[in-house]
């Protein structure tokens, strides 16, 4: 009851090519080609890594950084902490 059977496609093919024509029929076909092509080249962009642009940077143009020191110093004996905060008090 719900299938189609070999003959009804072939009566809906023909009303499709005698509503849009046989040219325009293929026209529409090549479109969509064009399309799925263009889309397919799209995907294959993003795939592509991205090269990073390469600049050049003039080397007088950075000053010269200073070391950091990471180095433990030791504790100021005479060094009193603050009090702890107390926010419960507004």
């Amino acid at each position: 009851m719900g299938g189609f059977s070999l003959i009804h496609w072939i009566i809906l093919g023909v009303v499709i090519l005698l509503l849009f024509g046989g040219n325009r029929f293929s026209a529409m076909m090549g479109d969509v080609a064009k399309g799925l092509k263009s889309f397919k080249q799209g995907m294959s962009e993003e795939d592509e890594p991205k090269r990073p642009e390469q600049r050049t940077v003039d080397q007088r143009q950075i000053p010269p950084q200073q070391p950091i020191d990471i180095t433990p110093q030791p504790r100021d004996p005479n060094h009193v902490p603050p009090p702890p905060r107390d926010d419960t008090a507004r």
